[in-house]
């Protein structure tokens, strides 16, 4: 039985890759930061819980060290880009120089132990900024706009260092991705809950910011097999996960209302500018074709699917 370590395993990406490795039959270690140890409910009794902090390196090593993983996916850090700018200290600790901590212990477990160890990391779309390319591809130049964009680019270029090392290191450049799993503090699900509460009169308005951002969106379990696939791989790299579709955050919004039902919605969206970004991507376009070539993966669900599917869920939360 192979044996993974997942940072971030209580996250959305984190609780369907925990869901895609246990139905294969891989025995899964999960990092649990200590303030929510006793707490969590979320991880499957089958998952292995280990207490440990991103911000403790030597502890961090030394459970790596024991568990002695075939495999590590870093899915965990600061993983909202308005909760960087509030926090750019303790983004790049978290989001940048963990990886770091995580790459040598994935190292010296397989010099150790004579086997491989392969090591996917979660990376982003906002490494490249508001790039002039559209669509991006893995060829396209590295300019981060945001504290997560620049710690999630120090950590992509850490996995290439190690990859030339000799270690299977490889990045999965994640674009939005989105399901009823998404914490309500993103934007995408801040949309689908306030529609919901809108449709069952809990609620009159939403308030947003800039409307007019473009993003690429697709189905987050998608990308989660998309990781799995690249963990799979023969040989390590890094891979462009995106449709290929973008859309306006004004888009995201009028999906939601008319999969609540309600087809006239201007008059409940309050815009506020205390919600826009200091410095924010306009569009953000990826090609996946480099991952559709070399590991068969696609998007299988689109864009108004994703929409409605959350709304969907948070009519019955509401419901409940």
């Amino acid at each position: 039985m192979p044996s993974a370590f997942i940072t971030g395993a209580t996250g959305q990406d984190g609780s369907y890759l925990v869901d895609e490795l246990g139905s294969a039959g891989w025995d899964v270690h999960a990092l649990v930061r200590k303030e929510s140890f006793e707490q969590e409910q979320s991880i499957p009794g089958w998952v292995t819980p280990h207490l440990g902090d991103l911000l403790d390196p030597a502890g961090l090593a030394r459970l790596i060290d024991d568990v002695e993983p075939d495999a590590i996916f870093n899915l965990a850090g600061i993983t909202s880009v308005a909760q960087s700018w509030e926090y750019p200290d303790l983004t790049a600790r978290l989001t940048g120089l963990a990886v770091g901590t995580l790459l040598e212990g994935a190292w010296r477990v397989q010099n150790r132990t004579g086997r491989q160890v392969r090591f996917v990391q979660a990376s982003s779309s906002e490494i490249f900024g508001d790039s002039a390319d559209s669509p991006q591809t893995e060829q396209t130049a590295i300019r981060p706009v945001s504290p997560y964009g620049a710690a999630k680019a120090y950590a992509h270029h850490l996995v290439n260092v190690y990859r030339a090392r000799g270690l299977f290191a490889a990045s999965g450049i994640l674009y939005n991705h989105e399901s009823p799993r998404r914490p309500t503090s993103f934007v995408t699900r801040k949309i689908t809950s306030g529609v919901a509460r809108i449709a069952a009169g809990r609620a009159s308005t939403i308030s947003l910011g800039n409307l007019a951002a473009e993003r690429d969106w697709g189905w987050a379990p998608d990308y989660v097999d998309a990781l799995v696939r690249i963990m799979s791989a023969e040989r390590p790299d890094d891979f462009i996960i995106a449709t290929g579709v973008a859309h306006s955050v004004r888009d995201f919004v009028d999906a939601a209302f008319r999969a609540a039902g309600i087809d006239n919605w201007e008059g409940l969206v309050e815009i506020d500018e205390r919600f826009n970004r200091p410095v924010d991507a306009t569009k953000m376009l990826g090609d996946s074709s480099h991952a559709n070539a070399v590991l068969g993966w696609e998007p299988t669900v689109e864009f108004d699917t994703v929409v409605s599917r959350m709304v969907a869920h948070d009519l019955e939360v509401v419901a409940r």
